[in-house]
C-alpha cells in the first residue's frame, strides 16, 4: 500500500488497458450517498494515473462517469458506469455507483459486479441511512470494503467527527491508515500512521519528511489502535504477545498482515480524499489491499433445468460464463451490454448462448437464444475502445446483443448456463401514462420494451380493469428519467395521469329482483322471465349460483344462460363499473316461450335482474387492503405507526429486526398508499423499506364511496 512508498506506474491516455491475467485485475465498486463524491474521486484517480489529462467537474458536466446527458442536467449520477485505469500494472475497474436510493437497481448491479466496495463517506455530510444500509448488505456476503473520506478540504468538513460516526456506524475493524494534516482550512498531506512519515502534497506532487512534534500525541493515539486492529486479524498469533510486551513490530510485517486482513473482508481501513490529495494512498491500498476476481467467491450456477453446476472458477481456459450488468440502448449505437466474465474467454464474433429466467413477473419474458456478438470494447465513459477479448475477471462492453436484458447470463452455445441472478427490490411506486398523440401510441410499446430490457427494477402493468398502463417504479427521480428517456431518448411523449386503484361492487343486503326481457313484434322475438334473490357472502365468498328451479318453469338448457348474464354484469359492475365480488344469486322462478325463449334471451334478462336488485339494496363499494411490512430504524418507529393510523391503517404490532430496528406490521387500503414508497423515504430519511401484500377487500367508507362514484 502507500506505506510501502511505491512508486506510481501510470496507464496511457487514449489506449484501452488490457488484463490477460484475472491476478491482475481489481474490481472496485464505489458507494455512498449522492453528493458524496464518488464521480469526484473516479476523476481524480482518472488523472493521477494520466487516463486523463486533468479531472473534469460534476458542475461542469464533463465528467467521465456523468455523460449521460441527464446526469449532465441533474448533475448527479443515476447509471451505472465503469471507469478501467491501470496502476503499476494492474488493471482497476472502477464502477461509479448512483447515490440516490431510486437507482439502487444499478447500485446492485455494481455490487454484483465488483470484488471489493470503496464507501466513499464526506467529511462535510457523515454518513446515511442507505450507506449504513448497505455496509451491512456487503457484511453479509463478506466483500471486502474500505472507506476514503472526501472532501476533507470542504469548510465544513470535520474528519474526526466523521471518522468517529463510521467507526460507530460499521463498527469493529474500521481504523484510519492516515490522518489529514489541515493548516488554516487548506489540507497540505497526509501522515501515514504505520511508518509516522508525513507524506507532503503542498506543491502538488508528492514529497516525504518526518511529521512534526505536534503531530506525536495524535499518531501514537491513532497508531496504537490502528497496530492493535491489525494484530487480532493476524495468523502469526505471538504477535499479540510481543506487541504487548513491548515488542516494536516491522513495519512490513503489519502492512502484509494488514493487506491479507483487507483481502478476506475482515478489516476495514480508512483513507481520507481531497482536491490533489489522496489518490496515490488509494490506488496503492486498491492494488495491494483488495483481492483479485481469483479470491472472489463464484456465484451459484447451474444449467437451464436448475440443476447446480459445480468446478467453474476464474480460469480464462474454462467454460464462458459472463453475466451482463448493465444494459443500455441507443437509437444510433444499438443496444450494449456491460458484461462481467466469470470464467471463459469473450471475443469479438462468437456466438454466445443468452439466457434470462426469473423475472417473468416484471415483464421480462423467460429467454434462451444463441446470439453472435458484435465487437468488444473496453469503455471509459461514453468513449468505446476496441479490444481484442474479455478474459475472466475483467468487465467488458458487447455490442448487438439484441436480445440480452440486464441480469442475463452469457454462456457457450454447447454448454448453456445460467447464473443465479442478485437479489432487486420490488418497486412499489406505480405512476399511470398515456401517449400524447397517436404517433406517441405507435412507439410508445416498443420504447417501454427497450427500458424494461435495461432495468430490472422497473415493472410494466397493463392493468386490464382501470384500463391504465402502469409504471411500476423505485420512486419520483427514478419516474422522473424514465419519462426524460422516452421523450430524448426514444422520441416518444406520454403524460402522467391519476392512477386508478381497482375497486369491487358488492350487495349491502339480501333481495329479490326480476328480470324481464320480453320483445314480440311477430316474427321471431325475444322472452325471457328470471327471477332471482340476491344476498351477500362473507369477504373472499367470490360467487355462487344457486339453481332452485321446479316445475321446469325455466328450461333446463337455459339455467345456465341466466348464470352467465349474471356473469357477464358483474363483471361490469352495476353502480360505478367495477367487477361484483362476494355475491349469491339464487334462480328460483321464472317463465320461458316454446318459440321467442334463447339462450341470448335468459342472458339479457339475468342481467336485467342484477341491475334491479342493485336498486333495492344499498350497493357497497370495496377497496383491496394491504398487510404491509415496514422495516425502519428505531428512531422513527413512531412516526411510521402515527402515519400508517393517518392513512386509515391498523397497525398489527411490531418486531425488533437485528440491532436498531423495528418492523412494523399493519393493514392499509391501497387508495392511501399509492404515494408511500416517496412518503417513507422522506419521513425515514431513506433508512425505511416495506413489502405490501394483498390481503382482502373491504368496504369503503360512505364519504369516499360517494366522492368515487360521482368522479365515475
Amino acid at each position: 500500500m502507500a506505506e510501502r512508498n511505491s512508486g506510481g506506474a501510470v496507464g496511457a491516455a487514449g489506449r484501452a488497458p488490457a488484463a490477460d491475467r484475472a491476478d491482475a485485475i481489481r474490481n472496485v465498486v464505489l458507494v455512498g450517498h449522492s453528493g458524496a463524491g464518488k464521480t469526484t474521486l473516479v476523476e481524480q484517480l482518472l488523472a493521477a494515473t494520466g487516463t486523463i489529462q486533468r479531472p473534469g467537474r460534476v458542475e461542469d458536466g464533463n465528467t467521465v462517469s456523468d455523460f449521460d446527458e441527464v446526469e449532465v442536467r441533474q448533475q448527479r449520477s443515476v447509471n451505472l458506469a465503469v471507469a478501467p485505469l491501470v496502476h503499476n500494472g494492474i488493471k482497476i475497474n472502477l464502477l461509479d455507483t448512483p447515490g440516490y436510493a431510486d437507482f439502487v437497481g444499478d447500485l446492485r448491479a455494481g455490487l454484483r459486479a465488483a470484488d471489493a466496495a470503496l464507501f466513499v463517506v464526506s467529511a462535510s455530510d457523515g454518513v446515511d441511512g442507505l450507506t449504513r444500509m448497505l455496509w451491512e448488505e456487503c457484511a453479509q456476503v463478506g466483500m471486502p470494503r474500505a472507506v476514503v473520506i472526501t472532501k476533507i478540504d470542504h469548510q465544513r468538513a470535520d474528519f474526526d467527527e466523521v471518522l468517529a460516526t463510521c467507526q460507530d456506524v460499521f463498527g469493529d475493524g474500521v481504523a484510519p491508515l492516515y490522518l489529514p494534516v489541515i493548516t488554516n482550512g487548506h489540507v497540505n498531506g497526509l501522515i501515514g500512521l504505520l511508518t509516522q512519515k508525513f507524506y507532503n502534497y503542498a506543491t502538488g506532487a508528492r514529497t516525504e519528511k518526518d511529521p512534526g512534534a505536534e503531530y506525536e500525541a495524535q499518531i501514537e493515539e491513532h497508531r496504537g489502535t490502528l497496530i492493535e486492529g491489525i494484530i487480532q486479524e493476524s495468523e502469526d498469533e505471538s504477535l499479540m504477545e510481543r506487541y504487548l510486551e513491548g515488542e516494536p513490530i516491522d513495519t512490513k510485517v503489519l502492512i502484509d498482515d494488514l493487506e491479507k486482513a483487507v483481502a478476506r473482508g475482515s478489516f476495514y481501513p480508512v483513507l481520507c480524499s481531497g482536491l490533489g490529495v489522496g489518490a496515490q494512498e488509494l490506488l496503492e491500498l486498491i492494488t495491494q489491499g483488495f483481492p483479485s476476481p481469483l479470491e472472489h467467491p463464484m456465484p451459484e450456477i447451474t444449467d437451464l433445468s436448475g440443476k447446480p453446476v459445480k468446478g467453474i472458477t476464474c480460469d480464462p481456459e474454462g467454460p464462458l460464463v459472463a453475466e451482463v450488468v448493465k444494459t443500455t440502448s441507443d437509437p444510433y449505437v444499438g443496444r450494449i451490454s456491460l458484461v462481467r466474465v466469470f470464467s471463459g474467454t469473450l471475443r469479438p464474433d462468437m456466438t454466445v448462448h443468452v439466457s434470462g429466467h426469473g423475472l417473468a413477473e416484471r415483464g421480462h419474458e423467460d429467454h434462451d437464444v444463441d446470439e453472435r456478438i458484435g465487437t468488444l470494447t473496453c469503455p471509459l465513459g461514453k468513449q468505446q475502445r476496441n479490444i481484442a477479448k474479455g478474459s475472466a475477471g475483467d468487465i467488458v462492453a458487447v455490442a448487438k446483443l439484441s436480445r440480452a436484458e440486464t441480469g442475463d447470463t452469457l454462456s457457450e452455445v454447447e454448454r448453456p448456463l445460467l447464473m443465479t441472478s442478485w437479489t432487486m427490490p420490488d418497486p412499489l411506486l406505480p405512476v399511470a401514462i398515456r401517449a400524447k398523440s397517436k404517433a406517441d401510441e405507435d412507439k410508445l410499446s416498443q420504447a417501454l420494451g427497450r427500458l424494461v430490457a435495461e432495468d430490472p427494477t422497473l415493472r410494466l402493468e397493463n392493468n386490464a380493469e382501470t384500463r391504465q398502463l402502469v409504471l411500476w417504479c423505485m420512486g419520483e427521480a427514478h419516474t422522473d428519467v424514465l419519462l426524460d428517456r422516452l421523450a430524448k431518448r426514444h422520441g416518444v411523449e406520454v403524460e402522467r395521469i391519476e392512477l386508478r386503484v381497482p375497486l369491487r361492487e358488492t350487495f349491502g343486503g339480501k333481495c329479490q329482483a326480476m328480470g324481464r326481457n320480453v320483445k314480440q313484434t311477430g316474427g321471431h322475438g325475444q322472452y325471457a322471465i328470471c327471477h332471482l334473490e340476491v344476498e351477500p357472502l362473507p369477504s373472499g365468498g367470490g360467487f355462487e349460483f344457486v339453481d332452485k328451479i321446479v316445475g321446469g318453469v325455466v328450461p333446463r338448457q337455459f339455467i345456465p344462460s341466466v348464470e352467465k348474464g349474471v356473469r357477464a354484469q358483474m363483471e361490469r359492475g352495476v353502480v360505478a363499473g367495477y367487477p361484483m365480488v362476494d355475491v349469491r344469486v339464487t334462480l328460483y322462478d321464472g317463465k320461458a316461450h316454446s318459440v321467442d325463449s334463447s339462450d341470448m334471451a335468459f342472458q339479457i334478462a339475468g342481467q336485467l335482474a342484477l341491475k334491479e336488485a342493485a336498486s333495492k339494496v344499498p350497493t357497497l363499494l370495496l377497496e383491496p387492503v394491504d398487510e404491509l411490512s415496514v422495516l425502519v430504524a428505531d428512531d422513527y418507529v413512531g412516526s411510521v405507526m402515527s402515519d400508517l393510523s393517518s392513512r386509515r391503517g391498523r397497525v398489527l404490532g411490531t418486531e425488533p429486526v437485528g440491532t436498531g430496528r423495528t418492523l412494523v406490521k399493519a393493514e392499509v387500503p391501497e387508495l392511501e398508499i399509492t404515494r408511500y414508497a416517496i412518503d417513507l423515504r422522506s419521513m425515514s430519511h431513506g433508512t425505511g423499506t416495506f413489502t405490501r401484500t394483498f390481503l382482502r377487500y373491504e368496504p369503503l367508507p360512505p364519504n369516499l364511496a360517494s366522492k368515487v362514484a360521482a368522479e365515475d
